[in-house]
């Protein structure tokens, strides 16, 4: 019988299987991540596609991408999620990136604002990043809040109905996978405006003119999008469904 995708176990250093998928690539080991930051391979959003697929997708062949992730070392600081308390996790969610994005939002509209007066005459894209930038803010803004004030909550009391085998109080929004196809249409939505900016800036690519700010903002804007990746990684192949399971066999 054809054994199933594995992952190489940390130091025998054989290359990951073709077949496994990039979220199982980083949730074995969340030092993969910052390869396939590097790299421009979705982990995240695209979390469910093979490695063979997503090198495709990023044009980087197998054997490039397999080397690199060969030498990725795990960090000892970073936590393995996949077994910890839903609410431990939310919270390091809201703590973490939830507070880092509300941050840059604020840093990066100012930044925006501050090039787009000084070179939007010789630069048209920076009034189109700013409108796009502007508009993943609310979004952004928003979904957080829905997070935060319903979906969040509402896995905490799932945890403690499961403690004491007990039914949740039934939320107002039906089922947990509810909320949950919202967040991740509206995750796909965030990566697809940071596409659209990285394609408008040709990668990020600080033009000949381009003043310290300039140059700041090409900096942040990626960084942002390297956070939200990881953000959505938790959420979208840990949280959710993790949440999903644990609403199923309480009912």
């Amino acid at each position: 019988m054809e054994s199933s995708p594995r992952i190489a176990e940390r130091g025998d250093k054989a290359p990951p299987n073709p077949g496994i998928t990039v979220r199982d690539l980083v949730l074995e080991n969340p030092a993969s991540a910052r390869v396939f930051e590097t790299l421009g391979i979705d982990y995240c959003c695209g979390g469910s596609q093979t490695l063979a697929q997503a090198c495709k997708a990023a044009n980087r062949s197998v054997e490039e991408v397999s080397a690199a992730l060969q030498k990725a070392e795990p960090a000892p600081s970073e936590r393995d999620w996949r077994s910890a308390p839903l609410t431990e996790l939310a919270e390091h969610i809201v703590a973490k990136h939830h507070a880092f994005t509300q941050a840059e939002i604020e840093r990066v509209t100012g930044l925006i604002s501050k090039v787009v007066a000084a070179h939007g005459k010789n630069h048209p894209e920076l009034a189109q990043i700013q409108a796009i930038f502007a508009g993943l803010s609310e979004e952004l803004r928003e979904h957080m809040r829905k997070e935060e004030e319903m979906l969040f909550p509402y896995l905490a009391e799932m945890e403690d109905a499961a403690r004491v085998k007990r039914r949740p109080p039934e939320p107002m929004f039906g089922t947990v996978q509810n909320p949950v196809a919202a967040m991740i249409m509206e995750h796909e939505a965030a990566a697809q405006a940071f596409e659209k900016m990285q394609e408008m800036t040709k990668g990020y690519m600080v033009p000949p003119d381009g003043c310290a700010s300039y140059q700041a903002l090409y900096q942040a804007l990626p960084a942002f999008a390297a956070d939200l990746h990881q953000h959505v990684h938790l959420e979208n192949n840990i949280l959710f469904p993790r949440a999903v399971e644990l609403e199923s066999n309480l009912g």
